[in-house]
């Protein structure tokens, strides 16, 4: 993986997760509580109506970055939309 390459800090540990499952992301951000500093997440379709990943992100209290491969803001207008950046402390398109 291109950030466990090219990490500075040999203290920092990456581990990552990838689900088809909106309630397995679910799980994963549960479970990520008192073990990780920061969450990386491509919720990909989920941005723009789950809800339940918002409030899981929101409730784990983990500083998390919403990562998409493509700019939403420059795409259909319904994918404009993420239920999930107000919980975020940082948007990467």
């Amino acid at each position: 993986m291109w950030l466990e390459k090219n990490i500075d800090n040999e203290d920092t540990k990456i581990d990552w997760f990838q689900s088809n499952h909106e309630g397995e992301i679910i799980d994963c951000i549960h479970n990520a509580i008192g073990k990780f500093d920061g969450i990386l997440i491509n919720p990909g379709a989920y941005t723009h109506y789950s809800y339940a990943i918002r409030d899981a992100i929101s409730g784990a209290a983990i500083p998390t970055v919403e990562v998409h491969l493509s700019d939403i803001n420059n795409r259909e207008e319904f994918r404009k939309i993420s239920v999930i950046e107000f919980v975020c402390v940082h948007s990467v398109m």
